[in-house]
């Protein structure tokens, strides 16, 4: 019985303690209260109206730069496909060349010297053609393959920056992008 008057004492003073350091800094329950609530409103609508916009902005943002990365992964392996296929495109020709060289060479030996001289002569004019198409196929393929990239890169800056290129700015990142390509 003397604990729980000695625990009903210090309970009254503890309170007392409160009550009077409360009055000294000035807390005043309903405006406590009141505060509180207007707290937990302005909360919820900056949780509603501001952070939630602002995740959605951050996650379309992250998904552009995804499709960016993307976009560039496919162009890389879209001018390594062409690369190889250019290689391919001179294998060829040369195989061919080589193959006529070598038809004009059996030629020539059951011809005489003179017809000999004109197959040989013929021989270096196609091998001289097939290089020149060859040059010009691959110089054509490389112009394709700039635009297209040139056009690509600027679709994914434009979606990445998120902003129309005006014409000046096209100009400038397809001028770029060549001197990129060119080195």
């Amino acid at each position: 019985m003397n604990h729980n008057l000695i625990l009903a004492t210090l309970t009254s003073d503890l309170a007392q303690s409160a009550k009077e350091t409360g009055e000294r800094f000035g807390w005043d329950p309903p405006h406590f209260i009141a505060q509180c609530i207007s707290f937990c409103i302005v909360a919820f609508l900056l949780y509603k109206f501001a952070y939630n916009p602002i995740l959605k902005v951050l996650d379309e943002r992250r998904h552009r730069i995804a499709e960016g990365l993307a976009n560039a992964d496919k162009i890389k392996a879209e001018l390594a496909r062409t690369e190889a296929q250019r290689v391919e495109t001179l294998n060829q020709a040369n195989a061919q060349a080589n193959k006529m060289i070598e038809d004009a060479r059996a030629a020539a030996a059951r011809v005489q010297e003179q017809e000999t001289q004109k197959a040989i002569t013929q021989a270096e004019q196609i091998i001289a053609k097939a290089k020149e198409a060859a040059d010009i196929e691959h110089a054509r393929m490389l112009a394709d393959l700039k635009r297209e990239v040139v056009g690509l890169v600027v679709k994914t800056t434009s979606s990445v920056t998120g902003k129309v290129l005006t014409a000046d700015d096209q100009n400038r990142l397809a001028e770029e992008t060549r001197r990129q390509l060119a080195a």
